[in-house]
């Protein structure tokens, strides 16, 4: 089976005689002939007082299609060798089960550290679709292991940004999540080898306030230091090194709001050095996910021009580019953020993931009674499959079956009256 392996010992599974192995296989797990056809025809579905309405982009972008389809490859070509998975392929609990269903086995993290120790030479590992910190991979290649690297180009392309930052001397303000994989992977490229070269980790809006009164006033060094624990580089210094900032971001953060500390970071910089000097001191560049954000645009799009009694975003809930499709549904109707249809217990009782506790909560009749319309959509790491079964059982509340509302010569040619392939493990 042709493959090849690059000097770093990364394995290109991405030739035709390896993707026609695993289309068929990928597309049985994930694929959904009624989410195509409301794709297509981008028409909503109704039946007894019930209609159902999709975002127009919704679900797997191209950078997850692609990390899925090289973990399936791997699964296939190594099937004599040990295949390791650092951490998470993406952020959808699904998914990842069904890779561990294909004898993938998941290294976990350790007080923010995997456990690489036991690997050996010619093991295979599967770097995720946020990356890996240059420490990690540095380690696999020291140890001589076989990588298949699913990293998503949206978060290279910030990782180009940042080391220009650190050639330059910039010390890179990361608007992002400091415990979230693909921000520690992005921080760890703003570090110069010989220590030069810094990052902060940015969440709020209001930890950018903080930052940005520091810029133009200075402060408690130390209260700063305790404020942003675990969010900055080695030797970190805010009295030496915000005199010179680039902004970055994890890919998956609101667009606007990512603007918007790049303006206020602006700002302060402009205060502080006047306009003139601008240029010496601020860097910026638009890093933000193109899938990420037709997603947040076709919901906004949904929000603001579709009546809607009700949203339900479908998707992981470790998962930063779903958590923020539910926080754009909370600011303008009920909204209930579900991993998969199971959470949709009866027309009385739904389990929903509730972001500003960190837990699953129950609401009590959350679907109305008579004519009633729920938006549906769903983040980038979430397939096709969940998202239909989010549709079956909203009809099936209302005793319909979801195939009889699709025109008979669409069933015929997508096959819906054939057994469907279950996915590993279900």
């Amino acid at each position: 089976m042709s493959m090849t392996v690059n000097a770093a010992g990364k394995v290109n599974l991405r030739t035709p005689e390896v993707m026609s192995l695993v289309q068929a296989q990928v597309e049985s797990h994930y694929r959904s002939p009624i989410v195509e056809y409301l794709r297509h025809t981008r028409m909503p579905l109704s039946s007894a007082g019930l209609t159902v309405k999709l975002a127009k982009a919704f679900g797997f972008c191209y950078g997850v299609e692609r990390a899925i389809d090289l973990a399936y490859a791997a699964a296939k070509v190594f099937k004599d060798k040990n295949i390791y998975l650092l951490g998470e392929i993406i952020h959808n609990p699904e998914v990842n089960d069904q890779l561990r269903g294909m004898n993938i086995k998941q290294l976990k993290e350790v007080n923010g550290t995997y456990q690489l120790d036991d690997l050996k030479k010619d093991d295979v590992v599967i770097v995720p679709a946020f990356g890996a910190e240059v420490k990690v991979m540095n380690r696999l290649k020291e140890i001589g292991c076989q990588l298949v690297d699913t990293t998503c180009g949206d978060v290279m392309t910030v990782w180009k940004r940042v080391r220009q930052y650190t050639r330059e001397g910039v010390t890179s303000i990361i608007h992002g999540k400091a415990w979230h994989e693909e921000t520690k992977a992005t921080s760890s490229r703003a570090i110069s080898e010989n220590g030069s070269s810094h990052y902060l980790v940015v969440f709020t809006l209001a930890e950018t306030d903080y930052v940005c009164d520091y810029i133009r006033n200075g402060g408690n060094k130390e209260e700063f230091l305790k404020k942003f624990a675990g969010a900055y580089s080695h030797d970190f210094d805010p009295d030496k090194h915000l005199a010179a900032v680039g902004v970055a971001n994890q890919t998956t953060m609101m667009r606007n709001e990512t603007e918007e500390v790049q303006r206020r970071i602006k700002q302060a910089i402009v205060d502080r050095f006047g306009e003139a000097e601008v240029g010496n001191h601020f860097r910026y560049f638009d890093t933000i996910c193109g899938a990420t954000q037709e997603r947040q645009d076709a919901l906004n799009q949904l929000l603001d021009f579709e009546k809607m009694d009700l949203l339900i975003v479908v998707g992981g809930y470790n998962s930063s580019n779903t958590s923020h499709l539910a926080e754009m549904g909370e600011a303008k109707l009920p909204t209930y953020f579900i991993k998969n249809s199971e959470k949709l217990i009866s027309p009385q009782k739904i389990s929903h993931w509730n972001q500003h506790e960190n837990h699953e909560v129950f609401t009590e009749n959350w679907l109305p009674d008579g004519n009633v319309v729920v938006g549906i959509t769903a983040g980038a790491s979430c397939p096709n499959n969940l998202i239909e079964e989010t549709i079956h059982r909203l009809f099936e509340f209302r005793g319909i079956e979801v195939e009889n509302l699709l025109p008979a010569d669409y069933k015929e040619a997508a096959g819906l009256n054939a057994p469907k392939d279950k996915p590993p493990g279900h």
